[in-house]
């Protein structure tokens, strides 16, 4: 009996050191093989994270007005659960804020338990902020929201963010970083119940920046302005425009009709987000001649003064009749700057032939076509250009009148902004500010002999060529205008894109202007009546604001008829702007900065609408003021009779 026993007592103890030996093991390897790895677990279970973002950036125009700001909204949200179906708080709620009805929130809260939303990033009182806080099981909290003041203005660039303040397109989306600014990173410990109750560390973030951009609001507006008419006026499918300022590359508009809201940016297309002036290239037609012109006079192969047989309107190449533009047209002898003048394909062509692809291919390449300009907004395009040793006598043709080849519209502006600058190309740019370091230095891509030369052949074009509707009394005007056809999806070409570029010579501050409008419907498309008057009618607004109607932009300096003429712009510029000292002012004809400084001369508060110089005021000038009146000025862009 005894042994049976002692074995059952021996089998026993075996068993039961062997399972200490087991357990001990194990806490041995937790304590000191997995302990590194259990404490990082444990941790990660307790030990949360949380990121605060500074307040976004601001964007600005070149002036301080303001593109992009942050207004403080609130959002609101529950715990279902936590009500355990007491609904009186919802129905509080709905008479606090009409728009969140009782039926929203039910439809909201629907066999939900757990954090729901009931409303976010909506603007409320601060008597309806006091309120809801006192609600059982409702809870508030501030969050900020991005606005766009000025709606569609510049919309296409500016860009818009998401629900969360993340950039999600143009230049919120390009700087995001920027104006986001770096987080300050919170480290804390929660108990079972999910309160955070030791605080681990906190590391310092940075702030967000600003961004000033070289946009003049003003100008963006009355650029907006005009081509959308144009766009309604010929029942276009689409246009563009850009302002370059042509010494430092600036941009001082650029828009794109149709646009978008970028406030309910949900609402629109896709397609209308993007700025197509950098990310749709176009066959630019006749605009391009000009660089085929270039690379004859800069090669040495040409003067304005050469001449060039034109074939009576129909010139054969490799079997492809090359026409005029106007094929009713039929030239004979043209010199060089004739065939800029009269926007001759054929005289082109034979330029181009003389030139040889080669040459022709170095000239393009000096001015960046076929590459990105580098203008800081996303999404730009670098054109469509055969990257060729050589090609066909027909591609040359073509291409050297503008087909064959895709710009963008930021190609060809900086391409006239050069030759406007006396050769000296400069990279368009659109931040003020300097954000991010730029590497954009000025080129010569001309001689300033080339550049003049090419100047006086655009003027002519301008004076008693093509480009008639884009003259502007009392200054020289250089442009070209372009009626390029529009190719089609399916191969071929159906319609047009009438367009002009150009810019006032005798000016001190030198701007270029390109502007298209894509398949304009009806008789009515050539660039010369589409586009050009577009162009004439930006250009005066600019040359107002800059003050360029001095006598020294006057083509004949010191003629008093020409001055008393030029005063009797549609507002006229009062020179007695008061009568007494207790009157009002007249503030007719006068820009904003003027108003300005006049009002602060008196001490009065102004109400301004529009933009441009004042067209009507109220009260008149010369009725008696009353303290604390306030004068409201209507504006609008002026244009010369």
């Amino acid at each position: 009996m005894k042994n049976p026993l002692r074995l059952r007592i021996l089998t026993v103890f075996i068993g039961f050191m062997a399972l200490f030996t087991i357990i001990l093991g194990k806490a041995l390897k937790v304590q000191l093989i997995d302990r590194d790895a259990l404490m990082a677990r444990s941790k990660s279970q307790f030990l949360r994270e949380t990121k605060i973002y500074p307040k976004r950036g601001n964007i600005y125009d070149r002036n301080g007005n303001p593109l992009a700001i942050n207004v403080t909204t609130y959002s609101i949200f529950t715990i279902p659960k936590i009500l355990k179906g007491d609904r009186s708080s919802y129905r509080k709620l709905s008479k606090i804020v009409p728009e969140l009805t009782y039926k929203k929130i039910k439809k909201k809260v629907h066999k939900r338990k757990r954090y729901t939303f009931l409303a976010r990033k909506i603007p409320l009182t601060k008597a309806q902020v006091s309120k809801i806080k006192k609600l059982k099981g409702i809870y508030i909290e501030s969050v900020p929201k991005r606005l766009y003041p000025n709606h569609e203005l510049l919309s296409q660039i500016v860009g818009f963010v998401g629900l969360d303040n993340v950039g999600l397109a143009g230049l919120e989306y390009q700087f995001d970083k920027e104006l986001k600014g770096e987080p300050k990173v919170i480290k804390y410990i929660k108990d079972a119940k999910g309160r955070a109750v030791k605080f681990e560390s906190q590391s310092a973030g940075d702030t967000s920046k600003d961004i000033h951009l070289t946009i003049d609001k003003e100008i963006q507006a009355v650029a907006e302005r005009y081509l959308k008419e144009a766009v309604i006026e010929h029942k276009a499918i689409k246009g563009g425009i850009g302002v370059m300022d042509v010494e430092s590359g600036e941009i001082l508009a650029m828009a794109n009709y149709p646009t978008f809201e970028p406030n309910k940016w949900k609402k629109s297309k896709e397609s209308l987000r993007k700025s197509s002036f950098l990310s749709n290239p176009i066959e630019p037609g006749s605009v391009f001649k000009i660089l085929t012109v270039a690379s004859a006079l800069e090669n040495k192969i040409a003067r304005p003064d050469t001449n060039y047989y034109c074939e009576q309107g129909r010139f054969l190449v490799q079997g492809h009749t090359i026409k005029e533009a106007d094929s009713s047209e039929a030239f004979e002898w043209l010199s060089m700057e004739d065939i800029i003048v009269h926007s001759s394909n054929i005289g082109t062509t034979k330029i181009a032939f003389d030139i040889t692809y080669p040459n022709l291919k170095a000239t393009l390449e000096a001015f960046n076509i076929g590459k990105k300009t580098g203008i800081e907004a996303p999404g730009e395009s670098r054109g469509i250009f055969m990257n060729a040793d050589n090609i066909s006598p027909l591609s040359l043709s073509n291409i050297s009148f503008g087909q064959g080849v895709a710009t963008t519209g930021i190609q060809m502006l900086a391409v006239y902004a050069a030759i406007a600058n006396g050769g000296i190309y400069n990279s368009p740019t659109i931040i003020r500010n300097g954000v991010r370091k730029s590497t954009r230095e000025p080129v010569r891509v001309l001689s300033k002999q080339t550049a003049d030369e090419l100047t006086q052949m655009l003027v002519k074009a301008v004076d008693i060529g093509t480009g008639s509707k884009a003259q502007i009394p009392y200054f020289k005007v250089a442009g070209k205008t372009s009626t390029a056809q529009r190719p089609d999806s399916n191969g071929g070409y159906t319609g047009y894109i009438p367009g002009f570029v150009g810019y006032p010579v005798n000016v001190e501050k030198k701007f270029v202007i390109y502007v298209y409008v894509e398949d304009p419907q009806g008789k009515v498309y050539y660039g010369n009546l589409v586009a050009a008057p577009v162009f004439k009618k930006v250009a005066q607004y600019i040359l107002y604001k800059n003050k360029d109607f001095s006598q020294l932009a006057m083509e004949k300096a010191g003629t008093q008829d020409s001055l008393k003429s030029f005063d009797s712009v549609t507002y006229k510029r009062s020179s007695v702007r008061t009568q007494q000292k207790d009157t009002v002012p007249n503030f007719l004809g006068l820009d904003k900065f003027s108003v300005k400084q006049l009002a602060k001369r008196f001490g009065l508060t102004i109400k301004n609408k529009g933009i441009g110089v004042v067209e009507k005021q109220k009260p008149v000038a010369g009725k008696r003021l009353k303290p604390g009146q306030i004068i409201s000025l209507k504006y609008s862009p002026p244009h010369y009779e």
